[in-house]
């Protein structure tokens, strides 16, 4: 009878609100809500460097044995090429340890595993506003959370003053949790000289950086992406960061993903791993194959992977269409709010700040779907859709 006693959980913010449009029964429905690119015609693409890696794979592929419980060593090389750079990675590849993981929300978990054991009185900061699902994972995991400032609501961009003056007071031997580009859920980086002062602050305080590096490419592009991570990783000896390939790649369902470890020393990198494949065989063992090859084959071969930056370029051209789409629907509908701010933002997010009877009345009325907060997915946005969007908001604002 244990089961008769639990109460239902409450559903997940995001992926509950796919629940509700699922079940909603009206044709001018629309998503805006989980973080998923879509293509003009409203469908998740598989890329055609995706295809061809499968053919390949499925030609030479022998057997469906259990991987390492590291991964595949080739991936792990790979990413780190792609995270870090050739020049930065040729410099310190004996400071660095990879693991694959099942995408970045596990390389997450792992990584805030690995903290709890060797700094259990650890805080963990994050940004206000963060990804709703990072006080869970690192909950899970033991950690109390506390908020640094981040997203000005009025400027609609990075408070990079009160993020600093907030991180100053950091204390030595706690973890901070940084977006690397693309932020979710506000659109909003920091520009250069943001990373660098953030930089001599996390040196001079002696805090562990831990990077959320979901959406390489996504932003102004796969080099320009890791700018601001470089720019750290230059002053402080150590880091972490969680990388994925569920956008760039498209590999959402495969959960492709890896947790990168820079440590000060060789040494101190290969007991790092040897502790976080200790903590990944206990909590799943080893990671999924099939996409993680996928993922090794496209970045190893030369032509898949001029072909997956060209695709991964027509995506972000796309968002960034669609962002100056939406800025100039809802300026020609009168609104009497200035939307520019979208065109400036970067990658599938934007905060757009309507409230939250503004949301309600856009999923109750109108069958658009929003996260609470008033954050869109921009990249759920297409020819057929965006009209019928404005006008709603339109609606919504006049209201």
């Amino acid at each position: 009878m244990f089961f008769n006693q639990i109460d239902p959980a409450p559903s997940d913010p995001i992926l509950g609100l796919t629940e509700a449009f699922n079940s909603d029964p009206r044709a001018t429905k629309v998503t805006l809500g989980v973080g998923v690119f879509v293509d003009d015609q409203g469908a998740t693409p598989v890329l055609e460097c995706i295809r061809r890696a499968e053919r390949l794979l499925w030609e030479t592929e022998r057997t469906k044995t259990y991987l390492p419980i590291s991964g595949i060593r080739e991936y792990g090389q790979s990413v780190a090429h792609l995270v870090f750079g050739s020049d930065f990675h040729a410099l310190a590849a004996d400071r660095v340890a990879v693991a694959q993981t099942p995408g970045g929300t596990g390389a997450l978990r792992v990584g805030a595993e690995l903290l709890k054991a060797f700094r259990p009185q650890a805080t963990l900061w994050v940004p206000n506003p963060t990804w709703g699902n990072h006080p869970g994972v690192f909950g899970a995991a033991g950690f109390s959370a506390k908020a640094y400032p981040y997203y000005n609501a009025a400027t609609k961009a990075v408070d990079v003053d009160a993020m600093c003056a907030a991180l100053e007071q950091v204390p030595a031997g706690d973890v901070v949790l940084l977006h690397v580009c693309c932020h979710n859920p506000t659109g909003a980086d920091l520009d250069a000289e943001g990373w660098a002062r953030v930089a001599e602050i996390a040196a001079k305080a002696g805090w562990l950086p831990f990077f959320d590096f979901a959406y390489q490419g996504f932003g102004a592009g796969i080099e320009q992406d890791r700018a601001g991570l470089l720019s750290m990783l230059q002053k402080v000896p150590e880091a972490l960061i969680a990388s994925s390939f569920s956008k760039n790649m498209g590999l959402y369902g495969e959960r492709v993903g890896a947790l990168l470890l820079v440590a000060e020393s060789a040494p101190a990198a290969a007991a790092g791993l040897s502790h976080v494949k200790r903590l990944v065989r206990v909590l799943y063992s080893n990671p999924p194959r099939h996409g993680g090859a996928l993922a090794a084959m496209v970045l190893a071969d030369e032509d898949l992977r001029r072909l997956w930056v060209e695709e991964l370029t027509a995506m972000r051209q796309r968002i960034q269409s669609v962002r100056q789409q939406l800025v100039e629907g809802l300026a020609a509908r009168n609104t009497g709010v200035d939307f520019s701010f979208i065109a400036r933002q970067n990658g599938m997010f934007s905060f757009s700040g309507l409230d939250e009877a503004q949301v309600t009345f856009l999923r109750e009325e109108k069958g658009i779907y929003l996260v609470k907060g008033g954050r869109i997915n921009v990249a759920g946005l297409n020819t057929a859709n965006l009209d019928f969007v404005c006008d709603a908001i339109a609606e919504s604002l006049k209201r």
